[in-house]
C-alpha cells in the first residue's frame, strides 16, 4: 500500500506496518491477470441494469449523464470456469477490467494467453530478477498515535477536533446543516474493530448509518474483529465519530458502508485487486464517495515494485480501477503518503491517477507536513489535488478520541467535508467540476506546491462561490459594529427571517428576530451569524469585544 506506508501510519495505509508468511507458491510463479475478450451476456445486464447494480447506483448515472457500458456488467461465468478448468486457483476478478487474477509459470500464461476467449494476460512482475525480501516492510511507521486524557444535529460541541474542521472552514457548513444527511462513503481500508461496540460509533450504529461491510481480503464478513488492524475504524472515525463534547467527525451524518481490502502484515499486489473488487460493490451499491487512505509502490516480493516512473496514473491496476470509479460518478479521495522525508519522497498509486482527489497532509499551522509525499504524478499532472490537516490529527477510537499523524487521516478528514458540499449541491453537479471549485478554492490557488497541491481545502468559501449564498447574496446584508460590545445591528434588502448565533465550539446559543441584537451577556470571542432570507442564508463571522 503506501510505499512503505511512510503515509500515515500503515505504510500501505498511510499510518504504517510488517510482513512474514509465505506469499507465493513458488518461486517459479507470478501474479498475473488474464483479460478476457468480451462480456457474451451483456445484453441481458442492458435489459436488466437492476441485475447488477442497485436503484441508487443507477440514479447516480442518471444524475450526472453517465450512460451504461460493458464495464458495468458482470463477467462472464464460463470464462471464470474455464480458466478454473486449467487447473487455476481463481479468487479474484474485476467486471471493469474483465478479467481474472491468478498464480501462473511461464508456460502456463503461454497456455492461458492461447485460450479463445483470452484477450491477453498482463504480468504484475515490474522487476523479476527481484524476490522476497529478508526484511519486513514497515507499513505503519508513522502513525505517530499518542494517548490523550482528554434529526441533523448542527449543534456541536467539536472538542478536541475543532481546530481541524476550522481549518478546511467546514464548521460553517455544518452549521448550514450539512452534516452529510443523505450521502454515502464507502471506506476502503483495513479493519474496522470496535466499530461495532465502542462508544465512539455508537451514534453511527444508532442512527444505523453503518450500510453494508466485507472483507475482500479474507472473503467473509469479518470486518470488527478486534485481531486486524485498526486503521480502518480510526480514518472512520475522523469522518463519522462522535463523542459529545469531545469528538465530532467530519460528516458525522452520513451513511457509511465498511470494506476491507488491505491486509497490514504483509504487501501483496493482489491488494491492488482486493482494492478494485471493494470500489465495484461500492458503485454497486450507489455511494457517492470513495475514502482511501493506502498506496501502493513496493512489495514483500521486490518483482513487484513500481518505480516512480510508473506512478503515471494509468500503470498499475489500482490506479486504473480507481479511474473508473471516478468515471461512474464516484468522487474517490485518496491519500498523498508519508513518503516526503524517504529516498521515494513521491506519491504512490493510486493518488497517482488525474481522475481521483489527492490529499496531502498539513499541521496545525497551515505548513506541509514533512512525511507527506511529493507530487506532481510522473505524467506531469499536479498532485497532491489540495491538503487537510494530517499532523497530530483527531480522531474517534473504540470509546476515546486520540491523534495520530498521516496523510491517512487527512483524507477521511477532507472526504467527509466534501460530503457535506456535495449534499449541498445538485444530484446532477458534475464531479469533475466539484473538483475543480476544490482546487481553486484552496488556500495556495492559483500556485501549487509539490507537497500541498493547490493549499489547504475551503469548504465553505466553496459553498458560497459554487451555488450557494455568494458575494452578491453576501453584499445585502450588512453587519455591524464588528467587533461589538453591547450590540449589533444586522440590515439586509430582504426581510431576515430568522438569526442564530453559535460559539466557536459550534453550539446554538441564541435565537433572535431582530435586526438589533443585544450581545452584551456574550464572552469575548468569535461567533458565528447564520442568517435566513427570502432568498436563502448566510452565515458569517462577528467578533465580541
Amino acid at each position: 500500500m503506501f510505499k512503505k506506508s511512510k503515509y500515515g501510519n500503515v505504510r500501505k495505509i498511510f499510518t504504517i506496518v510488517s510482513v512474514g508468511i509465505s506469499l507465493y507458491a513458488t518461486a517459479q510463479t507470478e501474479l498475473v491477470f488474464v483479460f478476457f475478450k468480451d462480456k457474451p451476456n451483456k445484453a441481458a445486464f442492458y435489459s436488466n441494469p437492476l441485475s447488477e447494480l442497485t436503484q441508487k447506483s443507477l440514479n447516480r448515472r442518471t444524475n450526472l449523464g453517465i450512460t451504461l457500458t460493458d464495464q458495468d456488467a458482470p463477467i462472464e461465468p464460463t470464462y471464470i470456469q474455464n480458466i478454473k478448468n486449467l487447473g487455476f486457483t481463481v479468487t479474484d476478478y474485476s467486471k471493469w477490467l474483465n478479467g481474472v487474477a491468478v498464480n501462473a509459470t511461464s508456460t502456463q500464461i503461454a497456455q492461458l494467453s492461447q485460450q479463445s476467449y483470452v484477450d491477453h494476460v498482463e504480468t504484475f512482475v515490474r522487476n523479476p530478477s527481484g524476490g522476497i525480501r529478508k526484511e519486513k516492510i514497515n507499513k505503519f511507521k508513522q502513525f505517530n498515535q499518542q494517548s490523550t486524557s482528554r434529526d441533523i444535529l448542527t449543534t456541536f460541541n467539536y472538542g478536541n477536533s475543532l481546530a481541524q474542521t476550522n481549518q478546511i472552514n467546514l464548521r460553517q457548513l455544518h452549521v448550514a446543516g450539512y452534516t452529510g444527511t443523505g450521502m454515502s462513503i464507502a471506506v476502503i481500508d483495513t479493519g474496522f474493530p470496535y466499530v461495532n461496540t465502542g462508544s465512539a460509533f455508537k451514534r453511527m450504529r444508532d442512527t444505523g448509518h453503518i450500510k453494508a461491510t466485507y472483507n475482500f481480503v479474507t472473503k467473509s464478513s469479518s470486518v470488527y474483529t478486534t485481531s486486524l488492524n485498526p486503521h480502518g475504524a480510526m480514518c472512520l472515525g475522523i469522518i463519522g465519530g462522535y463523542i459529545d463534547g469531545t469528538f465530532v467527525g467530519s460528516a458525522p451524518d452520513a451513511d457509511f458502508y465498511l470494506y476491507a481490502s488491505e491486509n497490514a502484515d504483509i504487501e501483496i499486489p493482489e491488494e491492488q485487486l482486493y482494492w478494485i473488487e471493494a470500489a465495484e460493490e461500492a458503485d454497486r451499491q450507489g455511494v457517492d464517495v470513495i475514502s482511501t487512505s493506502l498506496g501502493y509502490s513496493e512489495f514483500d516480493d521486490s518483482r513487484y515494485d513500481y518505480t516512480y516512473a510508473d506512478m503515471n496514473g494509468t500503470t498499475t491496476f489500482i490506479s486504473r480501477g480507481a479511474q473508473i470509479a471516478s468515471e461512474k460518478g464516484i468522487f474517490v479521495l485518496i491519500a498523498a503518503g508519508n513518503e516526503g522525508q524517504n529516498p521515494w519522497h513521491y506519491i504512490s498509486a493510486p493518488a497517482d491517477n488525474a481522475k481521483v482527489f489527492s490529499i496531502g497532509a498539513v499541521n496545525s499551522t497551515g505548513t506541509s507536513s514533512g512525511f507527506s509525499s511529493y507530487g506532481p504524478n510522473s505524467a506531469g499532472v499536479i498532485k497532491p489535488d489540495a491538503s487537510a490537516r494530517g499532523s497530530n490529527t483527531y480522531y474517534a477510537y473504540n470509546n476515546t478520541s486520540d491523534f495520530g499523524s498521516g496523510t491517512s487521516f487527512a483524507t477521511p478528514l477532507a472526504a467527509g467535508g466534501i460530503t457535506c458540499l456535495l449534499q449541498f449541491l445538485p444530484n446532477s453537479t458534475s464531479r469533475d467540476n466539484v473538483k475543480q471549485r476544490l482546487r481553486q478554492d484552496a488556500s495556495l490557488y492559483p500556485s501549487n506546491s509539490d507537497q500541498m497541491g493547490y493549499g489547504i481545502l475551503n469548504l465553505y468559501k466553496s459553498y458560497q462561490t459554487y451555488l450557494g449564498i455568494n458575494d452578491i447574496e453576501k453584499s445585502k446584508i450588512k453587519i455591524y459594529p464588528n467587533p461589538a460590545k453591547d450590540f449589533i445591528n444586522i440590515t439586509s434588502e430582504k426581510p431576515v427571517r430568522s438569526i442564530e448565533i453559535y460559539d466557536t465550539l459550534g453550539r446554538l446559543i441564541k435565537t433572535e428576530s431582530s435586526g438589533k441584537i443585544n450581545v452584551t451577556q456574550l464572552s469575548k470571542g468569535n461567533y458565528l451569524l447564520k442568517m435566513k432570507t427570502d432568498s436563502g442564508e448566510t452565515i458569517e463571522k462577528f467578533i465580541k469585544e
